[in-house]
């Protein structure tokens, strides 16, 4: 997490630049065309690719994916003053994003848009390695690393998005190798096109278990004039539990307090958000309507958001005048602790062949399966991850594919070797 970039200006100064922000933000909605509609309108392979590219109105996942629902009339969690007690009441709200560099950074999680060509790379696995879903994944040679253009030792979170295909590929603590392939500690696959969740008690490339790219803060649906998706935020202490979407604690703490990962607040409707800029209103318009969810330990309050050299640091700082206080914690769901995590059968796998099993080098193999109950599947090497119930190879080599099905209890494997002569 990365301290404040910008001191208080006085009151001159203020207004100067929130007239400046207004008419640099009007004229970035009439130049690009943007507007509410538009950022609702989006397809997955409508994306452009690149780094910190627009996603042109997509939002992941489904509608009625909790990251996407209207919590606007969600009741007030009973026990909500003693959260925000808990957390802050008097902590002010800080955009964990922005412009330039802090310290040599580049403040804010980046993420990057790749092509359905894009090659598939090896993942090697650490820690988390058990809970983590394995490569290979299309991660580019390039891709930001969170911190970049000089990482250290922060999280150095890699998100990659697959617009052709609809997958999310996100890394924790990685590094790109001298061959091309990655290492990370803990990796995850999102099917973008569902509403996916991991097993319980998994982890994630985040703590919560939670996907990361769907909470940001990006310039492009702050510009086109609506963030239609709840935000990530951190708190520094969390409880030993966890609410949906998140799937995974990480604490020790009991305390009935300590908010449960996944704990989504929303910015009270009577707080008066007309005297902000028009971008920081989109930002509290979101904080109204879908809240914002405890995903991480870190920071008191840190919205997260992507890098871009177009954010206003010193207009992104006067969300300074929020404060804990200003929100209400809400109940989406069950709170899940040691005693009840839900358990119930992982995927079946029904079967897993190739055909033929015995090829020339480079010659072609269907590899065929059928699963019950899973909610992903992932074929590794060379494979990824998959829809449907076929797909084609070309091994070069005599290989041993490995079929991952997962679903919110767990993971079950089969595997299949075709022989290369």
């Amino acid at each position: 997490m990365l301290p404040s970039v910008v001191g208080r200006q006085s009151a001159g100064e203020h207004s100067v630049r929130s007239i400046v922000a207004i008419l640099a933000f009007v004229i970035l909605q009439i130049s690009s065309g943007a507007g509410t509609a538009f950022a609702q309108n989006g397809t997955c392979s409508g994306m452009t690719v690149g780094q910190l590219t627009s996603l042109n109105g997509y939002v992941p996942f489904e509608a009625s994916s909790l990251w996407n629902t209207d919590i606007s009339n969600a009741p007030v969690d009973p026990n909500s003053a003693n959260i925000i007690n808990y957390i802050g009441s008097s902590v002010t709200v800080h955009p964990d994003f922005g412009s330039g560099l802090y310290d040599g950074n580049s403040i804010g999680i980046p993420y990057q848009v790749v092509a359905g060509t894009q090659k598939k790379v090896t993942i090697n696995l650490g820690a988390y390695a058990d809970e983590s879903d394995p490569g290979p994944m299309p991660i580019p040679a390039n891709a930001l690393i969170e911190g970049y253009p000089s990482p250290g030792d922060g999280d150095r979170h890699v998100l990659v998005i697959d617009k052709d295909n609809c997958w999310l590929y996100e890394l924790y603590n990685s590094s790109v190798q001298g061959n091309g392939s990655w290492s990370a500690d803990s990796t995850a696959i999102w099917d973008m096109t569902i509403d996916p969740q991991r097993p319980y008690t998994w982890t994630s490339a985040d703590a919560a278990g939670l996907p990361i790219f769907p909470g940001l803060v990006r310039y492009d649906e702050v510009a086109a004039g609506a963030i239609n998706h709840a935000i990530r935020f951190t708190v520094p202490v969390t409880q030993q539990a966890f609410t949906p979407p998140a799937s995974h604690w990480a604490s020790s703490v009991t305390d009935p307090d300590a908010p449960p990962m996944g704990t989504r607040l929303r910015l009270k409707a009577s707080f008066d958000i007309s005297t902000f800029s028009p971008a920081n209103q989109v930002i509290l318009t979101a904080l109204q309507k879908y809240g914002m969810i405890v995903a991480d330990n870190g920071s008191a309050i840190y919205l997260s958001g992507a890098p871009d050299s177009r954010w206003n640091n010193s207009d992104l700082h006067l969300l300074d005048g929020v404060v804990g206080a200003d929100f209400d914690v809400v109940t989406t769901g069950p709170i899940y602790t040691e005693s009840n995590v839900p358990t119930g059968p992982s995927p079946t796998i029904g079967s897993f062949s190739a055909s033929p099993t015995k090829v020339s080098k480079g010659k072609k193999v269907t590899l065929s399966w059928s699963t019950g109950d899973s909610i992903y599947n992932i074929i590794s090497p060379t494979v990824g991850p998959v829809r449907g119930g076929s797909v084609t190879v070309n091994p070069k080599a005599t290989t041993t594919y490995t079929l991952y099905s997962t679903n919110q209890y767990g993971r079950t494997t089969a595997t299949v070797t075709v022989k290369v002569h």
